[in-house]
């Protein structure tokens, strides 16, 4: 639209839809039209203005876009400047509890909350409490967080991930290596129960009765083979246990653990019966 265009619908707009033309006298309509005619003419510094002001307005919403887009752009270089501060000048490359604690803090999370073994996978993470430089870049370059902000925005989405069957089975493998000691080839069964208690505590109605087994039974430590078939054992068979194969190929503790679960309600029926 041209500027004289724009001038009268300005105009137009002001006056209303009945112009003060049209109840004037006959003899001077034609002599104030041509008045008005050269009234909606802008002399040349009006359009000059007129440009000026839609030059500066231009650039400064194109400054402001690039200020955005740069913002949300991931930058390597904020990313690794958010890292240090999480570590201090001994171990820059590392990230520790402390470290761990403030990270936290800041994304408005719990360290116990099952969205930081999420993060943790997403990074390849190898020691519960610890990430280094190189698994920081990794994860958060893939997710592209350079700031707590962004990172806030983000754990709806670590946390729904676990929706998927798939990805659940990963993180949950995952989380046995994460979690056991390094230098151990078994997890032991405190360590187990709170891992089990995080992945599975609000969706396997079992889960109680299993930890309960556990703190009787002899087991001091899950191998990977027991742990990776208790996931199995939650998600196929039923709560009353009816579908349980005692001749399957379930680990001897899930076994022991079904015979232990069946007594103890043979013992609850009769109790209540008596």
């Amino acid at each position: 639209m041209s500027i004289k265009a724009i001038t009268r619908n300005v105009i137009k707009t002001s006056v209303g839809i009945f112009t003060y033309r049209s109840i004037m006298p006959r003899g001077r309509r034609r002599i104030n039209h041509e008045m008005d005619e050269d009234e909606r003419q802008p002399s040349k510094r009006q359009r000059n203005n007129y440009s000026s002001a839609t030059m500066n307005t231009t650039t400064t919403q194109n400054t402001s876009r690039r200020h955005i887009k740069a913002e949300d752009t991931f930058s390597h270089k904020r990313c690794l400047a958010w890292f240090r501060e999480y570590t201090n000048p001994d171990e820059p490359d590392t990230l520790g509890p402390d470290g761990m604690e403030k990270f936290c803090e800041d994304i408005g999370v719990e360290p116990e909350n099952v969205v930081m073994l999420v993060l943790a996978y997403k990074m390849g993470a190898t020691q519960m409490g610890f990430f280094s430089q190189y698994e920081w870049l990794k994860g958060l370059t893939e997710l592209e967080c350079d700031s707590a902000a962004k990172m806030q925005l983000k754990l709806d989405y670590l946390k729904n991930i676990l929706n998927d069957p798939n990805v659940f089975k990963s993180i949950y493998r995952y989380a046995y290596d994460f979690a056991k000691d390094s230098d151990q080839r078994s997890m032991d069964t405190a360590t187990a129960k709170a891992m089990l208690q995080l992945l599975l505590g609000k969706h396997w109605p079992l889960y109680t009765q299993f930890a309960q087994f556990l703190d009787q039974s002899k087991y001091k430590v899950i191998n990977k083979d027991q742990w990776c078939n208790i996931l199995e054992f939650s998600r196929t068979i039923n709560i009353d246990l009816t579908n349980y194969d005692i001749d399957g190929a379930w680990p001897v503790m899930l076994d022991e653990f079904v015979e232990w679960l069946r007594q103890q309600r043979t013992c609850t029926s009769t109790t209540i019966l008596s």
